[in-house]
């Protein structure tokens, strides 16, 4: 972690990956050693582009190279979600309570036998699958799910311009309401800035 960008809130810098495949379908990788999925992410190094952290994460996670690869489109800021207090490490310096994340959409052009896990030095992922749009919602660990979400309603218009996927029938009536204000604050960013 000595390498990783924490600002002065405490929040790590980082870039997350949602790779789509030909039939729309969502990457995620599934944890080594462990039951989560995710979707490919990792910590930015101090003065690193977040463009090419994602570049470099892309091939220590799932092994791809940029010509594997088109690039769609990346949230216009930051999304950041903060970890629970047991997941915190009071001791370390900085401390991290939480990540900031920059997030890109890529269209996967290769076949999936291109996909390796042994580019970095410590594998994230041992096993990866497809799967529909909203779902990477409900797999990620809870403290993610509102970030995913709106990483997935900013960037999601690039692969399904006729409108997003309806939400399916698992998703919990209470993150409705978490959602739908976050959507709000999305779209009325959205409006503000096609005024200017």
């Amino acid at each position: 972690m000595s390498n990783d960008w924490i600002d002065a809130e405490g929040f790590r810098a980082n870039v997350g990956i949602i790779l789509v495949n030909a039939e729309n379908k969502l990457l995620l990788g599934g944890r080594v050693g462990a039951k989560g999925w995710q979707f490919p992410q990792g910590g930015m190094f101090a003065g690193e582009e977040p463009e090419q952290a994602m570049y470099r994460e892309l091939r220590e996670e799932v092994g791809l190279e940029p010509h594997d690869v088109e690039l769609l489109g990346a949230t216009s800021d930051w999304l950041r979600y903060r970890l629970p207090d047991k997941f915190v490490r009071k001791r370390s310096k900085p401390l991290c309570i939480g990540q900031k994340q920059r997030w890109f959409l890529l269209r996967m052009l290769c076949a999936d036998d291109r996909l390796r896990f042994d580019r970095g030095d410590k594998p994230e992922f041992d096993r990866v699958r497809w799967v529909q749009f909203w779902r990477p919602v409900n797999d990620v660990i809870y403290f993610k799910r509102r970030v995913y979400a709106r990483a997935l309603y900013e960037l999601g218009p690039l692969v399904h311009p006729e409108g997003l996927p309806g939400r399916p029938r698992w998703w919990p009536r209470r993150w409705r309401v978490v959602f739908d204000k976050d959507i709000s604050k999305l779209e009325a960013v959205a409006a503000e800035s096609e005024k200017s």
